[in-house]
């Protein structure tokens, strides 16, 4: 697994949206981040920002509203999306494998079993990235930056 900036600045912004909204205890969903205060604080490009802002929201995780009261907020809990849907929404598979998704990579003779590997290789990134929330890695964040 490669983890991108793209992918490593969008985990980055959807953890201080969710921070924002109080953590992912479910109760509260609708808190508005601006763009421009996620990139300072999480030290990402602007520009490059707005389109990762872009393909969270058409993957649905997060919604916009614009205006001088607008910005980003969770489309549900914390607890609710993982650490894998970020991921899937920003850069497709988690495992590739010479730019292809592991279960499309064709080998034969001696070669076939690696295709079994790449399975086992993407089914236990799987596991990890579908089972941590971004809930549970604000429970391990510290108080203060």
């Amino acid at each position: 697994m490669f983890v991108s900036a793209r992918s490593d600045y969008a985990l980055r912004a959807m953890l201080a949206v969710a921070a924002a909204s109080g953590g992912g205890d479910g109760d509260r969903v609708g808190e508005l981040v601006k763009a421009a205060s996620l990139a300072e604080v999480q030290d990402i490009p602007l520009s490059f920002l707005q389109g990762i802002l872009l393909d969270l929201r058409r993957a649905g995780l997060l919604h916009s509203h614009r205006g001088a009261d607008g910005g980003y907020a969770l489309t549900r809990p914390a607890d609710e999306i993982t650490v894998g849907d970020v991921l899937r929404a920003v850069g497709g598979s988690l495992t590739t494998v010479r730019g292809l998704p592991a279960e499309r990579a064709g080998y034969h003779g001696v070669a076939a079993g690696l295709t079994d590997v790449w399975l086992a290789v993407h089914g236990a990134i799987a596991t990890v990235v579908d089972s941590t929330t971004l809930a549970d890695l604000l429970t391990h964040a510290p108080t203060t930056r």
